[in-house]
């Protein structure tokens, strides 16, 4: 991992972004506190992994239904699968059953 400052990274941006594909993240400073990351998604997978762990929406959709479960509200186990599973097989084209 590099540490480098915003100028740095400004003045020679493709290098890093070459630097972080092979070698990892490169960490950005400004006056000497981290400000950003350049990282190179591995896939589209990663690339949304990485896109929902920083998007306040999801974390606070995700928080809320954090809570619901949490106060008794949320559903069982079984009643999530047997609720999806309906769905996963219609979009696959497998027939319900």
């Amino acid at each position: 991992m590099r540490i480098i400052p915003v100028a740095d990274a400004k003045a020679r941006f493709s290098v890093y972004l070459k630097i972080c594909q092979n070698e990892g993240p490169v960490v950005i400073t400004r006056k000497g506190k981290s400000v950003a990351v350049l990282v190179a998604p591995e896939d589209d997978d990663d690339l949304e992994r990485l896109l929902l762990a920083r998007s306040p929406r999801f974390q606070s959709l995700l928080n809320k239904s954090r809570r619901s479960v949490k106060a008794g509200k949320g559903m069982s186990r079984a009643s999530f699968w047997e609720a999806v599973s309906p769905r996963s097989q219609k979009k696959n084209g497998k027939p319900n059953q």
